[in-house]
């Protein structure tokens, strides 16, 4: 069975630790001790989120000797832009109706509702 990546994906930013670590992570790898330092847990319980963030495919994990610093990685959001981007399209148009009707009706359009 293929795994949903796109599910893994939104799993894992559904936690917003796990946001607030993808976010720290656009400004450039950091090591355990660095993402674990806004939060009040322990470096297993960050590790464990960075466990997710990398099996969903959003960060990877170096190793440089006892370093092992996360970076993020921006493909791995693709997946996840490219599923909202169909929504975002959908919305607009929506709105852009929604918009025009308005006009319409602004204008005293005899179709208006009411009339």
């Amino acid at each position: 069975m293929q795994t949903d990546t796109l599910s893994a994906k939104f799993a894992a930013l559904a936690d917003p630790t796990r946001r607030a670590i993808l976010t720290r992570l656009c400004e450039g790898e950091a090591s355990v001790n660095d993402l674990a330092e806004p939060f009040d847990m322990s470096l297993p319980a960050v590790s464990k989120h960075l466990k997710v963030l990398e099996k969903a495919g959003l960060i990877s994990r170096g190793r440089e000797a006892q370093w092992r610093p996360a970076r993020l990685e921006p493909a791995g959001l693709k997946g996840v832009a490219d599923w909202l981007e169909h929504y975002r399209r959908y919305w607009n148009a929506s709105f852009d109706r929604l918009d025009a009707y308005l006009t319409k009706i602004q204008k005293g359009d005899p179709n208006g509702p009411g009339h």
